[in-house]
């Protein structure tokens, strides 16, 4: 092989390195702008409901008709705890197997009941945001509170 041959055979293999390692590096800057998107996203989020849960003369703008303003603030409130575990989950902060868990705490207020099929619908198309519903609908289901009382 020619000396030339060589250099420019050495030369396409190093541009085509410098190439893919470029498309790797955009798709991961990618990926990471939508990390960042969803937590500021979920921030907004979480922001709105903390203001709705501790401002009665806001919540009661939002509040259903016939519920208690001070009824949808807590519920609202164990809402914001919800989105707070999704949120971590979805970042990674919640190690696994712990989910289970903290789904069953969650239980012990009365959030899923009202808002469960509302998170259902919201993570449609999501897997991660349905692997997260399923847990805590599993939750709710065993939690003593939706079981029937023995006879």
């Amino acid at each position: 092989m020619k000396l030339t041959t060589a250099v420019l055979a050495a030369g396409t293999a190093v541009a085509f390195a410098t190439a893919v390692v470029g498309a790797a590096r955009l798709k991961q800057d990618a990926r990471h702008q939508t990390e960042r998107n969803e937590a500021v996203l979920a921030r907004n989020q979480l922001d709105w409901l903390a203001q709705m849960s501790t401002t009665p003369g806001l919540t009661k703008l939002w509040t259903p008709e016939g519920m208690d303003v001070e009824e949808y603030m807590q519920l609202l409130k164990a809402n914001q705890l919800i989105c707070m575990l999704s949120l971590r989950d979805r970042l990674g902060f919640v190690r696994s197997g712990h989910l289970p868990w903290y789904a069953a705490q969650l239980m012990e207020s009365d959030v899923w009941r009202r808002f469960g099929d509302l998170r259902a619908q919201e993570a449609e198309g999501d897997e991660r945001a349905e692997h997260f519903t399923r847990v805590l609908d599993k939750a709710a289901k065993n939690h003593p509170q939706a079981r029937p009382a023995a006879a």
